[in-house]
């Protein structure tokens, strides 16, 4: 008998019925020479302090740090979970064969080999790896199992990750909660959640600290078009004035007319990331809003797998793409206009070097129309950016235009839409245009000369943006930096903080602790969260770059190229010098 774990009953229902294993019985299904059993998520998590060391219950400054010898695995204290776990051991007992049917990423990965291990499964272990949930991709799956033993690293890296967490999230929550929790609640420190906490500190200081100071704006109107002088803005009203002065009644002199044609690409496929910062732009989403929505599409066999940090995708989808056009019938309009045509094949879009586990999220070419209104809206989207990419590119002119009054030079820059290619899939939609789109302009010629309209504006600077959902997502995907290239992005993703499937909960988890709120769609830092960043001295602890270094590590460790033991002695150092750092400190209560 061959058995198959899933991570949730409605996925092992799918795998069973492309089985044929239709007998219902208490906890799994079997038919056709299988049994498919399934997890509830995590039946299985990492012991607790006191179940290596029965010292280490109470919260005691003198016991800490907390560093096993050995990590050890138990399953979840639930009555449900450990129904459901004898059922799953008993299973496995019995059987010849199992196959892992967890979500194909690192955390599915653990989920199911951490129940495996504390039902000590000695049985051989075959993978199933599927980037979505139809009948095809199911019964291709089966047909091409790998042995478990290829995601060997998978798995160190997605227990070098929960480690991680807890070693340094126990040791350094009991730190600084005994230290400057004040006996009022718990100061909760992580690896990921409290470098992202501190760049929201860090942003908020910088608007309350801001000291706006004035500037004169020069412009002018000639023929309808308002041109700005050509140097920026002024930082002395005198010089403004005096450059005003210079020009009222004089002619103003077109210099250079410079024209351009040009193309736009259609926008990159979505990565989790991108789609969670899409939906906050246009829908006001949380990131977890976003990921729940997405997870039910693919569970409704509508899009592939959510958890992904690739906007790319692996050259053998290409043939299967006519296919998957044809199956989304509610775009025929859009879809029509490609068959029968060699669809382009960019490397922007197909590139086998960028896709790892997973490729981008797209359409499956199954469509069932059993839709919630949110779920239609993130449909729509995921299927337009799909179609646009096989579309023509939007070809444009692009038009700079000088000028000069007196000695006072000016410019003024347009744009005009000449073919729209893939934008007749977002009409008049302002989200999918450029920044730097801007007015059209008349049809200037060089040497011409007449009247315009100067004015000047005194205008204040302005304070940092503070931080939204789509922007703090964004934030965390680069470690900090301010990134707007989408091929830089790609570049620094290695180094972003946490994962895309993980990034949703570490802001939600902010919020429930009170370190953030929101106001409307701005996230603005509370006094705690404040307090407890300006508390924490050790930079590794609260530096995006840092902790995105060793994000990497654990990438790394995914691919082979980084020994799970390094990463391990690395951390338990750093626990060791956290706590000795704290001890050692002289700060003050917070108060929570």
């Amino acid at each position: 008998m061959k058995v198959c774990i899933a991570e949730k009953p409605s996925v092992a229902r799918e795998i069973a019925a492309v089985l044929g294993a239709t007998q219902r019985h208490d906890g799994y299904m079997e038919g056709n020479g299988y049994q498919v059993t399934w997890t509830y998520g995590h039946l299985c998590t990492l012991k607790e302090p006191h179940e290596y060391n029965e010292r280490w219950k109470a919260w005691r400054m003198s016991e800490i740090p907390m560093i096993p010898e050995k990590f050890g695995i138990r399953v979840m204290d639930d009555e449900g979970v450990q129904k459901q776990f004898k059922v799953i051991e008993k299973l496995f007992n019995e059987a010849d064969e199992i196959i892992n049917c967890g979500d194909a990423g690192q955390e599915g990965e653990v989920i199911q080999r951490w129940v495996m291990q504390c039902a000590k499964c000695r049985k051989p272990v075959k993978r199933l790896w599927i980037s979505s949930l139809t009948e095809e991709a199911i019964k291709e799956g089966f047909n091409n199992l790998y042995d478990s033993s290829k995601f060997d690293t998978l798995f160190a890296a997605g227990c070098a990750r929960a480690i991680g967490d807890w070693l340094l999230g126990i040791n350094a929550t009991r730190l600084y909660t005994i230290k400057y929790g004040n006996g009022k609640g718990v100061l909760s420190v992580g690896r990921v959640q409290t470098p992202t906490l501190a760049l929201v500190v860090k942003r908020q200081k910088e608007i309350d600290n801001f000291v706006p100071q004035p500037y004169w704006e020069l412009k002018t109107v000639y023929r309808n078009a308002t041109f700005s002088v050509k140097q920026g803005r002024f930082d002395k009203k005198e010089d403004a004035e005096k450059a005003l002065q210079d020009i009222e009644g004089k002619e103003f002199e077109v210099t250079s007319v410079e024209k351009k044609n040009g193309k736009e690409l259609a926008p990159r496929l979505f990565d989790l990331t991108s789609l969670q910062v899409e939906c906050n732009k246009r829908f006001g989403y949380s990131a977890e809003k976003t990921l729940q929505i997405i997870q039910s599409l693919y569970e409704k066999k509508l899009a592939t797998y959510p958890r992904v940090d690739t906007t790319y995708l692996p050259n053998d989808i290409y043939p299967k793409v006519p296919q998957i056009l044809a199956g989304i019938t509610p775009y025929q309009k859009f879809t029509e206009p490609l068959k029968g045509v060699k669809l382009r094949k960019d490397s922007t879009v197909f590139n086998d070097k960028k896709v790892t586990d997973h490729h981008a999220i797209i359409p499956t070419g199954k469509f069932f129309n059993n839709f919630t209104p949110d779920e239609k809206w993130v449909y729509d989207l995921i299927v337009r950016r799909f179609i646009a990419v096989f579309y023509p590119d939007c070809k444009v002119a692009n038009t700079v235009v000088e000028g000069k009054s007196a000695d006072v030079e000016f410019r003024v820059s347009g744009k005009v839409i000449l073919e729209p290619g893939w934008r007749v899939l977002f009409p008049n939609d302002k989200a999918e245009k450029k920044d730097d789109e801007a007015e059209v302009l008349p049809d200037f010629t060089e040497g011409e000369k007449g009247p315009h309209t100067p004015s000047l504006a005194e205008k204040m600077t302005q304070p940092p943006k503070y931080y939204s959902e789509a922007s703090l997502l964004r934030a965390m995907e680069t470690a900090g930096k301010t990134v707007d290239d989408e091929e830089l992005r790609d570049l620094m993703k290695e180094n972003g903080i946490g994962r895309p499937s993980t990034r949703a909960a570490i802001i939600e988890t902010l919020f429930k602790r009170n370190y953030i709120v929101r106001d409307k769609k701005r996230i603005v830092a509370t006094k705690t969260g404040i307090a407890l960043i300006d508390t924490i001295e050790n930079e590794l602890l609260k530096s995006a770059t840092l902790t995105g270094m060793w994000e990497k590590k654990m990438r790394d460790i995914e691919h082979g190229n980084y020994s799970m033991e390094t990463f391990m002695g690395e951390l338990k150092t750093m626990v060791q010098d956290v706590s000795s750092e704290v001890k050692n400190s002289q700060g003050k209560k917070i108060d929570i």
